[in-house]
C-alpha cells in the first residue's frame, strides 16, 4: 500500500484553497464541482501523494481520512480482517474504481482504494 492522499474537509474553499497553494506551494490537479453535496479540489506538491480538500454541508473541518492505493482491495480487506483490523466500510463501486474505509486504534479513517 502507498498513501495517496490526505482528505480534509474544510469551511472555506477558497480561502484553502489560496492557503494550499500561495503558503504551501501546491498546485490545482483538478476541481468537482458537486452542487448542494459539496465541491472537491485536489492539489498536489512534490511527489505523487496529494491533498483532497472537501467543503460539504454533513461533515465537520479537520482531517477526514487518509487514502491509500492498492492492487487488490478484496484481498487487502481479507487480509487486513485477519490482522484484526476494524472494517468499517466494504468495498463500494466509486467513480475510479472500488473503496473501503478500515479505521485505525485511535479512530483515524484509512480509505482504500483500488483503481481501475
Amino acid at each position: 500500500m502507498k498513501v495517496k492522499y490526505a482528505t480534509i474537509i474544510v469551511k472555506d474553499m477558497d480561502e484553502s484553497i489560496k492557503f494550499y497553494t500561495e503558503v504551501m506551494g501546491f498546485e490545482i490537479d483538478s476541481q468537482y464541482h458537486l452542487g448542494p453535496a459539496g465541491e472537491i479540489t485536489l492539489l498536489k506538491g512534490e511527489g505523487e501523494a496529494m491533498i483532497e480538500i472537501i467543503k460539504n454541508p454533513n461533515d465537520e473541518p479537520g482531517l477526514f481520512s487518509i487514502g491509500m492505493d492498492v492492487e487488490d482491495i478484496d484481498g487487502t480487506i481479507k487480509d487486513l480482517k485477519a490482522k484484526g483490523a476494524k472494517i468499517i466500510m466494504e468495498p463500494i463501486p466509486i467513480t475510479v474504481g472500488l473503496l473501503a474505509f478500515i479505521e485505525d486504534p485511535n479512530g483515524a479513517r484509512i480509505a482504500l482504494i483500488q483503481h481501475n
